[in-house]
């Protein structure tokens, strides 16, 4: 009867706990790579636009403009505006770099959520409107000469570009990513109804997303209750189509919101995309358009409290939509 030595590596081998720990980073191949200098090489623009901005550059910003009245309200826009663009470039090398994997989620899914929600109405609305644009439906003549200077026209067309670009290039690396990292999270079923509380901060966010959707597409169809006499000279169809996105997003966040709290069989994976999606937009959105009518009274005129209100409700709709999306999760790394 043969006998084999047994050796200190078996030994170890034997009492070793299971690894890795942690999962590994996406390989990193050629489409990753390539999205990876998209994303980076999008930014650019923008942050050198910023960048000359706060040195007091006036590129881009035509004579009569607000934007060359140095306030500290628009130095302090266009130096948070700048940070968050510079986030994408760190946002991508966690994404595609080993050590992506071992940041903690939060710092993570808390940038990713609002570049979701920042960038998902302009990848529907800017195409939306040069369509109409090419349709021939776009401003007319008065409402062009009503429109007071901001930008040069050539702004807008480099930076949503820009922005569209991003947002193709950091959704193909997230996704990989993602599925490495949290895959076992959207796999399956809904499952159980979520508790009681969560069903009533779904109800609430339901409620008032459907308002909000209501007073917005009362807007894209061309209402006028609530806006300044200046909002209404300078209105077309090109104002509608972001109306209508904005109400399209907020409809979307109380569908995703309202699976997720309501459980069941249906595969979990398109009401968390419903549920990411559209309460990162309303969130993110809702939050922006009430700081900037908020602040100094840039365009449109003093705004009204149907503004104010309307701007609000959208931020708290995508609030209420988050804390649903949370909680889901939670249960199932729970579970």
């Amino acid at each position: 009867m043969t006998t084999r030595a047994v050796h200190s590596n078996d030994v170890t081998d034997a009492v070793r706990p299971s690894e890795p720990l942690t999962p590994a980073a996406p390989a990193p191949g050629t489409g990753r790579r390539i999205l990876r200098a998209v994303a980076l090489i999008s930014t650019l623009p923008y942050l050198a636009m910023k960048a000359a901005w706060l040195g007091g550059s006036r590129i881009g910003i035509p004579d009569g403009s607000v934007l060359l009245e140095r306030g500290p309200f628009f130095t302090v826009a266009n130096a948070v505006t700048l940070v968050m663009d510079a986030t994408v470039i760190l946002l991508v090398l966690v994404l595609t770099r080993p050590w992506g994997m071992r940041v903690p989620s939060w710092p993570l899914i808390v940038p990713a959520f609002v570049a979701t929600g920042l960038l998902i109405p302009i990848f529907t609305a800017f195409p939306g409107q040069m369509a109409v644009k090419a349709l021939g439906m776009g401003a007319d003549e008065a409402a062009q000469a009503a429109q007071e200077p901001f930008l040069d026209p050539w702004v807008s067309n480099v930076v949503y570009i820009g922005f569209m670009l991003q947002g193709l290039a950091l959704a193909g690396l997230f996704v990989p990513y993602a599925r490495e990292r949290w895959g076992t999270r959207w796999q399956g079923v809904l499952g159980k109804r979520l508790p009681p509380s969560t069903g009533v901060v779904a109800g609430a966010s339901a409620v008032l997303g459907l308002a909000v959707t209501a007073v917005q597409l009362y807007w894209a169809f061309g209402g006028t209750a609530g806006l300044s006499a200046k909002q209404v000279a300078v209105y077309s169809a090109e104002t509608g189509v972001v109306n209508a996105v904005h109400a399209i997003c907020v409809l979307v966040a109380v569908a995703g919101v309202l699976l997720l709290a309501g459980g069941g069989q249906r595969a979990a994976r398109w009401p968390l995309v419903l549920a990411w999606t559209g309460s990162a937009a309303a969130l993110s959105w809702g939050a922006w358009l009430l700081i900037a009518v908020l602040g100094p009274d840039a365009v449109g005129g003093q705004p009204s409290t149907m503004i104010h209100l309307t701007y609000a409700g959208q931020m708290v709709t995508g609030m209420l939509g988050a804390v649903v999306l949370t909680r889901f999760l939670a249960s199932r790394r729970t579970a």
